[in-house]
């Protein structure tokens, strides 16, 4: 089946589970389609929980963001679930931002007047095969450029950290959760065990890159990106507190590191012909 997310959807068959993830999600394209990103993020989720409620569904997944943190004040570094966050509602990243904090607030109000079943994922910098390279994220785009066998280009100072979670962790975790008991509440998916810096992924993408194409790594260099937005609002540091996710799901914990989870990434690429 093949549906536009911001029209309501009718399924004649039972559905038991649904998993809504239907957004535009890399910045440089939601500042290019900010309405088309709220109406996916507010329409769409509005539509995909109606379903839900229609079809008295086990569980659904109500895919959020770590965006909704916003840039976190050093102390909620790890950031918990219960941190409100410091947002900005104006500027030119609160299509997606803010539209994520509405989905959220419709999947709550529909837990609680209708008890549908809401699991709240919150992904953290969540990569892997299936993530375009044309996608225009940063660990995409840095890949992109050793396949193409240029110079990584750094459209910031290098500062900037985050942390990345490989699909499969971050895949395991939300099956975890879909399929249990827990509702009504958000839960962070990601990895906490390596915060990095934009000019050091930039560094590891060249190594790992330059090793997987036989050649020497590739250089590293400094631009100023054409968007005069493109840093406006982008956070310093992205990294998640897991304590909910280890308590509540025990056993549960990140398997694939950032060298290993890089590596393989590019060997996809490569495989599949990029």
């Amino acid at each position: 089946m093949k549906h536009d997310i911001v029209e309501p959807l009718t399924i004649a068959e039972p559905v038991h589970y649904i998993v809504h993830g239907a957004s535009i999600a890399s910045p440089m394209v939601y500042r290019q389609f900010p309405i088309e990103t709220i109406d996916a993020n507010v329409g769409g989720t509005r539509h995909m929980l109606d379903l839900a409620r229609n079809k008295q569904v086990r569980g659904v997944i109500v895919m959020s963001t770590s965006e909704i943190y916003g840039d976190p004040f050093p102390e909620f570094i790890p950031t918990p679930e219960d941190y409100r966050g410091n947002v900005s509602c104006t500027g030119p990243r609160a299509c997606y931002d803010e539209g994520k904090r509405m989905a959220e607030t419709l999947a709550m109000t529909w837990f609680r007047l209708f008890d549908t079943p809401i699991k709240m994922i919150r992904p953290f910098n969540v990569y892997g095969p299936g993530l375009r390279l044309n996608d225009q994220r940063v660990l995409p785009d840095f890949v992109s450029c050793v396949l193409a066998g240029k110079p990584i280009e750094l459209l910031s100072d290098g500062k900037p950290t985050r942390s990345f979670c490989y699909i499969t962790d971050a895949t395991a975790l939300m099956i975890r959760m879909l399929a249990s008991n827990v509702a009504g509440e958000p839960l962070n998916v990601g990895n906490d065990e390596v915060e990095i810096s934009m000019l050091d992924l930039a560094r590891t993408v060249s190594r790992i890159g330059a090793r997987a194409l036989g050649r020497a790594p590739f250089d590293v260099k400094h631009a100023v990106s054409d968007d005069k937005d493109y840093l406006v609002d982008n956070p310093q540091r992205r990294c998640p507190s897991l304590a909910k996710a280890r308590a509540l799901f025990p056993g549960w914990a990140p398997k694939v590191g950032i060298e290993e989870g890089i590596d393989r990434y590019i060997r996809h690429a490569i495989e599949r012909g990029r």
